[in-house]
Order: C-alpha cells, then structure tokens, then sequence
C-alpha cells in the first residue's frame, strides 16, 4: 500500500499563503485518484480538492484560492493555499485512492491554522 508523508502546515494570518506537501511512496500518475480532505474540531470532514486522470475539483468555499497539483519528479501532490481565512483553520489529509483492489490510502494528517 501507498505511504504518504505530509509537510508544510503551519500558523498564518489572514490572507497569507501556505504550501501543503504530500510526497507519495509510488509512481504518482499510476494512482487513480489522489487529493486533500481537511476537518475543523466539531466539524465533519470535507474533501476540499481532488485530481483524477489530471481533471481537477474542489469545493466551493475554496475556489480560486486553492491549487492542487502533482509533481512526478519528485512524487509530489501539492495544495497551494492563497488568501487564507480562518474558516480554512483545520487539519489537512492527503490521500490516494488505488482504486477496488488496493484502496484508499489517506496521510497522518498536518495542522493549518489561519490566525492574527
């Protein structure tokens, strides 16, 4: 199974920018689906981008603020955070979705916290 190791969270203020990192243990363009959840306390968890056969999606509360990408050289999925409010305060997820036969592999999860 796919082992995911995120980095790059942090505390920062209102309209700033953060870089989330996922570097993945396998071929990033062979896994079907890859992408990041995020959860506030008290919160349900929401899937807040996706990339799937390089087709991206993501909530609407993020729109226009939020970039996912992949990176093959160095195995990379990225979430480029810009104009921070504090509603996006919540620990992010990556996961990897291998499809029926291996599953869906999520990350230890990374603290984001949006404040002044």
């Amino acid at each position: 199974q796919v082992q995911l190791v995120e980095s790059g969270g942090g505390l920062v203020q209102p309209g700033g920018f953060l870089r989330l990192s996922c570097v993945v243990s396998e071929n990033i363009f062979s896994i079907d689906a890859l992408g990041w959840y995020r959860q506030a306390p008290g919160k349900e968890r929401q899937l807040v981008a996706s990339i799937t056969g390089g087709i991206t999606k993501y909530i609407d509360s993020v729109k226009g603020r939020f970039a996912i990408s992949r990176h093959i050289g160095d195995n990379t999925l990225y979430l480029d955070m810009k104009n921070l409010k504090p509603e996006d305060t919540a620990v992010y997820y990556c996961y990897a979705d291998q499809g029926a036969l291996l599953g869906k592999t999520v990350g230890q999860g990374i603290q984001v916290t949006v404040s002044s």
